[in-house]
């Protein structure tokens, strides 16, 4: 058994909504060997995972999978279920997936496992795959050092208690969030332009010299003194001799602590001589070049967090102890205590083990033990002089004991250091009482302070900590910008440029993704096929964004799923034929699917192409409460007509003018012909591409004046909309410049053509090498049909011979010619256009269809017609227009209604 192909779906997937990894396998020789054939296969994989016998499988109970292990079934099925299981193990659970064989490729299958974690699932798979064909090949397999391996790999990756929290927060509120890098413990919360970081505790608002002044202790006790904050006295030293000095004169017990460590590292309470002084300043000096010399406070130590301008939550912090019980040992009652399953190793569980370092032993014997004594029944004794949680203290919640004026001093505190999230460490005896009538005081404030003790207190009310952070860092808002989607078959781009330039005339920031790049403003930031995972993410991660408008493409959701969790308004264009026989898509029925993917994401309205049964039948997986809207080319059609008449909104052509339906009123915005997409109101897959934006900007909340100004002024030409019929005049001939490349586009092409009059429509046309031998002919077929007259060529053979690209498609016309046309083959690109120019007259209609620049024409030309050449090369190459750019800052503000983006 070995793996073909990998692939992260990271967003929501044909599968599922979560990430999944996808695994296409090849069985070899274990292709056909069902699991109860291998003689004590079975009873030696359940006991390598007894816990496999927990998973339900499609019985649908526990212990479904043992079940059809015993009744037989295939390895790849079982290597989805190691992998899981593995991962659960590992301390990273997953619980999604899928096998199914890979049609045309006997002995392959498609395996889809769920994941948390990226290089945990990668090392799992792998690890399923060799314990899967070493005991089907009866081969021992000895799995504790991988499965160890997969732990460290989680260990290393997995988030934090406080971090989680602050996400779970944020997931409960509808906020987006996506992780940096697994590698890193950075977040964006929320898209566009009200985005925000966060990484552990501390947030995209937290000032760099708020927490350099946090981390030093000496500085932050400076501050606080200035504006009347009470704290002990004291200095910093920098030798055991200046220690003792400063401890003398402060007169009674003393705290040394190191300058700008944390977590209570280095730190030693009531130093009352001078040897404990000494000691406590080497002890420091492990951890800091500074240390401080301060006046021990009595008292309890209290932990207050502050988020934002409120008290979030409040702690009394306990040291770590042991009650003694009269049989066990110090040391023994510690492991008792470390064995509880809320202890972990750092900050990874809600507890944290204690260890014993030279400073706990050190509290152990002031108080007259040894580690090996055992204490009498009752007996505690303290582990450490601190509280601190990282060190294996305990916390008691006392939030609602916290006097009115006492939260006012830890929030005045936190806003003088500069700090929106802050921990304030106070001792005091009494935290109910105002620290004036006690002498208590703040001893530190903490930038990026831990939240375990408040979100699990081993006493008292659990309050969300990682709630109240995500309150300071947005308010009412879900931290979302409004995101449309747009897929189909064909017109995605153009419809996709046209919305972003309806939303920049109306006065917004616009982030687009199509697959010539990525625009933001309407300015190229990046040149391409960007109709993908990664160019969402892109948009989406702008700072200066507030409306995202997201092609979103059939290999996109295929390789990487989609880059949001869900849009505002999805748009399905149409589902034709193209691409079929790739990763998996073998008809109609499997693309739709996969279109359907984006029809699931909407969250608010999905719009529909009324004209197109396979896009109408999307409404039926549509999420609860999601609008749908409708648009056809046809005021007649039935499917629009019953939508309409139930008060369903959308758009559509009557009598050569583009009508918006909303409920029951009816606005007729703009000829078709008036468009400048429309080519005249020649091409009709324009105006239903203008159709489908304009029900998208309804959608969204764009008011009428919006969206009629979006429709007469958008321009496709091959500045602003490349290879999307792109008009130019060669001497007399009318040449159209489309990626055309499927059945249904050249048909439209054809449509175009014969509606503007011309006495013959010549195309110059190919097709990607990599499309199967009918799909190639239906092609051919299809511009028989279409067009007077064909010249083939071939750009990208992807694989094929040269020639026989050219050769199938025109094996497809001679096939449905009736005589009356002509079909050429000039596989030069440049040569073809020649000659294909050389077949028309004047008044003639030439398709240049499928290649990879408008420029291409230009470059045709240049030996032969220079002076078009020139022209053409101008047209496409200089800046774009002004009828595609931002609306006049007066008009600012006036699109997207009830959505403030």
């Amino acid at each position: 058994m070995k793996i073909i192909q990998q692939r992260f779906l990271r967003g929501p997937n044909l599968y599922a909504n979560t990430p999944c990894l996808l695994s296409i396998v090849d069985l070899g020789d274990l292709d056909g060997v069902a699991s109860n054939s291998v003689p004590g296969f079975v009873d030696a994989l359940l006991a390598l995972m007894p816990t496999l016998h927990q998973h339900r499988c499609s019985v649908g109970r526990a212990g479904g999978f043992a079940l059809r292990l015993r009744d037989g079934t295939y390895m790849a099925h079982i290597v989805e279920h190691v992998t899981l299981e593995l991962q659960c193990l590992a301390g990273s659970p997953a619980g999604f997936g899928r096998t199914r064989k890979v049609a045309g490729a006997p002995g392959q299958f498609r395996v889809v496992c769920a994941y948390q974690l990226e290089k945990v699932v990668e090392l799992a798979f792998q690890v399923a795959v060799d314990a899967v064909t070493a005991l089907a090949r009866g081969d021992a397999f000895a799995l504790e050092e991988p499965l160890a391996r997969i732990a460290q790999t989680a260990a290393r990756r997995t988030i934090g208690p406080s971090t989680a929290a602050v996400l779970d927060a944020a997931r409960r509120r509808g906020i987006p969030s996506v992780r940096i890098t697994e590698d890193a413990n950075l977040f964006q919360l929320g898209w566009g332009k009200r985005q925000r970081r966060l990484q552990a505790t501390i947030t995209g608002a937290t000032s760099n010299i708020a927490v350099h002044v946090a981390s030093n202790k000496q500085l932050t006790k400076a501050q606080l003194e200035q504006c009347g904050i009470p704290v002990p006295k004291g200095q910093t030293v920098s030798s055991a001799a200046e220690a003792v000095l400063a401890a003398r004169r402060l007169r009674g017990a003393v705290t040394v602590k190191p300058l700008d460590a944390n977590q209570g590292k280095g730190v030693t309470t009531t130093c009352r001589n001078a040897d404990q002084v000494t000691a406590a300043f080497a002890h420091a000096r492990k951890f800091s070049r500074g240390v401080i010399v301060e006046q021990y406070l009595e008292g309890n130590d209290y932990r207050v967090l502050v988020a934002g301008d409120k008290v979030a939550a409040a702690s009394l912090r306990r040291p770590p102890s042991v009650t003694g019980d009269g049989a066990r040992s110090i040391r023994a009652l510690v492991a008792l205590k470390n064995s509880h399953p809320a202890r972990g190793a750092g900050h990874a569980n809600i507890l944290t083990r204690i260890t014993f370092d030279e400073h706990a032993q050190n509290v152990v014997s002031e108080q007259g033990y040894a580690l090996d004594d055992v204490p009498s029944p009752g007996a505690v004794v303290q582990l450490r002089g601190n509280a601190n949680l990282s060190t294996g203290g305990t916390a008691e919640d006392v939030t609602d004991l916290l006097p009115e004026c006492t939260r006012q001093l830890c929030v005045r505190a936190a806003q003088k250091i500069g700090l929106d999230v802050a921990g304030i460490d106070i001792v005091c005896r009494d935290i109910s009482l105002p620290l004036a009538q006690q002498s208590g005081g703040i001893i530190e404030v903490n930038a990026a302070p831990g939240i375990r003790m408040h979100q699990y207190p081993s006493r008292g009310q659990a309050r969300d900590a990682g709630d109240a952070i995500v309150e300071s860092m947005f308010g009412a808002s879900d931290g979302r910008i409004p995101i449309i989607a747009v897929t189909g078959t064909n017109g995605k781009t153009t419809t996709t440029l046209m919305l972003a330039h309806g939303a920049r005339l109306a006065g917004h920031s616009t982030g687009a993704t199509t697959t010539e790049g990525v625009f933001i403003n309407g300015v190229q930031a990046v040149k391409g096929d960007c109709s993908g995972y990664w160019s969402a993410r892109n948009v989406l991660s702008a700072p200066d964004v507030d409306i995202a408008i997201l092609e979103t493409a059939r290999g996109g959701i295929l390789k990487r799923g989609l880059g949001f969790d869900r849009c505002d308004v999805a748009i399905v264009l149409n589902v034709t034929a193209d691409h079929l026989g790739l990763d998996g898509v073998e008809t109609l029925a499997d693309l739709a699917r996969v279109k359907a993917v984006v029809a699931r994401s909407a969250s608010k309205a999905l719009v529909l192409n009324a004209d197109d049964p396979r896009c109408l039948a999307m409404a039926k997986i549509r999420r609860k409460g999601v609008e749908v809207l409708c648009f056809s080319t046809d005021a007649d059609n039935p499917a629009l007509l019953r939508h309409l008449d139930k008060g369903g909104r959308g758009a559509y052509l009557e009598d050569g003018a583009v009508i918006l339906a909303d409920g029951a009123r009816r606005h007729s915005l703009i000829g078709a012909a008036a468009m400048p997409v429309s080519l005249g109101g020649h091409a009709k897959f324009n105006i239903a591409n203008a159709l489908a934006a304009a029900a998208g900007m309804l959608a969204v909340g764009f008011g009428l004046v919006d969206i009629t100004a979006c429709l007469s002024s958008f321009v496709s030409n091959g500045r602003n909309n490349p290879l999307r019929a792109n008009s130019f005049d060669v001497r007399g001939v009318r040449v159209i410049v489309d990626y055309a490349h499927n059945p249904a586009a050249y048909a439209a092409l054809g449509e175009m053509g014969a509606s503007m009059g011309a006495n013959r429509v010549v195309a110059v046309l190919t097709a990607p090498g990599d499309r199967r031998q009918e799909d190639l002919r239906d092609i051919g077929r299809t511009c028989a049909r279409a067009f007077h007259a064909l010249v083939v060529y071939e750009s990208d053979g992807r694989g094929r011979p040269p020639g026989e690209t050219a050769r199938v498609i025109l094996d497809g016309a001679r096939n449905e010619d009736d005589g009356q046309h002509e079909h050429h083959c000039k596989l030069n690109m440049h040569e073809a256009l020649r000659f294909g120019l050389a077949l028309c007259h004047e008044g003639d209609v030439l398709i240049f269809a499928c290649p990879s620049s408008p420029m291409e024409l230009a470059e045709a030309l240049r030996r032969t017609d220079p002076e078009s050449a020139a022209r053409i090369a101008a047209e496409v190459s200089e800046p774009a227009c002004t009828p595609n750019q931002r609306r006049p800052a007066h008009r600012r503000g006036a699109g997207v209604q009830n959505t403030a983006p």
